[in-house]
Order: structure tokens, then sequence, then C-alpha cells
């Protein structure tokens, strides 16, 4: 075998050209249709694919953006963070590694701010922090936004996305926050004052069998994974195919676990009618 190619008389030989590579972050692909979307588009179309409707996941930051008055939003509750009391292996290196991803504290932000004008108290679990898992950070910080709105009396509005359910990296501690912030919703309830549920994909464990189901009025994002446990565990417990969109937020419309089903451009809007419908008399 020739270690050599020789290069006849005609042949001229043409220097490869360096491929032009293509800036990371520039195209995004639908999860849903495929299709590949220039991120810019989507960013401006509010994350929402421009061909199917696909709704992408949105960080806290970009919620507060969509849904607050421009300037209004103050956040509290700012510095707190979780402990690692039961020594768990490497969650003092993951909750470092999710607060340099993410830039936040933990998988929640709460203030308050104006929509349409009127104050608001408002939660907003992130998924890009630990999938959005509720520890005792998060059960914490959704309490003190709760007793936060009924010190105001301003309504109540809790974001939801959390596919991670409660936290095992702190056992029993975030099992319990599951109590702890329905026991404050009592409370919002008993001062009669209004909870707007929104949940986004996904929503799922803890904060669905807690504070993601108590609103007085449940509004969901289109094509929204909803559940405590996912279809594919109920179908491997159950050995059976479970029904076309089943958890999905249109097949809990017809079931009447959520009131509506809103699409993003609109959720403002929407929420602006609801907070009008539930304001005193004096107030309108």
């Amino acid at each position: 075998m020739a270690l050599f190619k020789k290069t006849k008389p005609d042949e001229v030989e043409v220097p490869l050209k360096r491929r032009v590579g293509v800036p990371n972050g520039l195209w995004t692909k639908c999860d849903f249709c495929k299709e590949a979307l220039y991120t810019k588009v989507l960013e401006e179309n509010l994350k929402v694919c421009p061909k199917c409707g696909y709704h992408f996941r949105m960080s806290s930051k970009e919620r507060v953006n969509l849904l607050m008055d421009e300037g209004t939003f103050t956040e509290n509750c700012g510095r707190l963070v979780a402990l690692d009391v039961l020594a768990f292996p490497e969650y003092k290196e993951k909750l470092k590694k999710n607060q340099e991803a993410s830039g936040l504290d933990d998988a929640v932000v709460t203030g308050e701010g104006r929509i349409g004008g009127m104050p608001v108290a408002i939660g907003l679990t992130d998924s890009s922090f630990m999938m959005g898992s509720m520890g005792s950070v998060v059960g914490e910080k959704i309490a003190r936004i709760i007793e936060f709105a009924i010190s105001r009396k301003y309504p109540l509005i809790i974001v939801s996305s959390s596919g991670g359910g409660a936290r095992m990296q702190e056992g029993i501690l975030s099992l319990m926050q599951m109590a702890k912030t329905s026991a404050a919703l009592a409370k919002l309830a008993k001062a009669k004052l209004p909870y707007i549920c929104i949940l986004t994909d996904p929503t799922g464990g803890g904060v669905t069998a807690s504070f993601g189901m108590l609103g007085d009025i449940t509004i969901a994002e289109p094509n929204a994974l909803i559940c405590f446990a996912g279809p594919r565990v109920i179908e491997q417990t159950i050995k059976q195919k479970l029904p076309k969109g089943f958890q999905r937020a249109e097949f809990l419309v017809s079931q009447g676990f959520v009131d509506m089903v809103v699409q993003r451009k609109e959720m403002k809007d929407m929420l602006v009618k609801v907070l009008k419908f539930f304001r005193p008399a004096e107030h309108n």
C-alpha cells in the first residue's frame, strides 16, 4: 500500500477552506414539531413555536417580564439558601452548580408588583434550578409570600414550573412543605383574598399535591404536563395504555381539574380580567 499519493502533472492541489462555524444558540429545535427556529424570532414570539404553537419553558425572570407591569416588580425573601441537613451525597455541590447556572439561590422567586395597574403578590417556581423541585427554601418562600399577601391584602398569583416534586435530598423537611404551604393558603382563603394558579410545563409531584392545585382560579398553558406521578410511571404500574393527551392541560380542563387553558401571549390580559373580577367594588 502506497504511503504517499503521486500527483499527476495535470493535477493542481487546492487547499481546503476552513469551515465557517455556526454560532452556538443561533438556532433552536422545536421539541414538538422538530422545526429549526431562529432563536431571536422564537424569543420575540415569547418562546412559542411559530410553526406548531409549542410553548417552550421560560425562566422566572422571563415570566416576570411577561406578566408584570414594566418596572413594578420588587423581589422579597431573596437570600434564602438550602442547608444540607442530611449530609446527602454531593448535594452541596449540586446546589452550588445550579446556583451558578441559573443565577438563583433556589427554585423560586417571590415578590410584589402590579398587573394592569393592580397590586399583586407573586411567586414563580423555576425549572432551571433542580427542575423546580420543592425543598425547604421553596416551601418557606411560598409560605412567606402568602403571609405577605395577607398583610397587604393583595391577590396572590403563583406560577408553577416544577417537574421534580419534593426534593429527595432534604427528606421529610421537603415533604412537610406541602402541608406548610397548604396551611398558609387556608389562611389566605380565610382572609377572603383571591389565589390564582398558573400551571406551566411541567407541574408535578409535591407542587401539584399542594399549592399548585389549590387556586380559586387555575389557569394552564397549552399542552402543559400537569400530574402527580408521570404517565410512564402510571402505565408501568397499572399495565394499561393511557388515553391520548392524558395529564396534559387540555385533558385536565375536560375533567374539571383546570379552569382554562390560555395562550402565553394572552396570559397577562386574562390575569387582568380575573383580577378585576375579584377586585372589591369600591376599587372598580
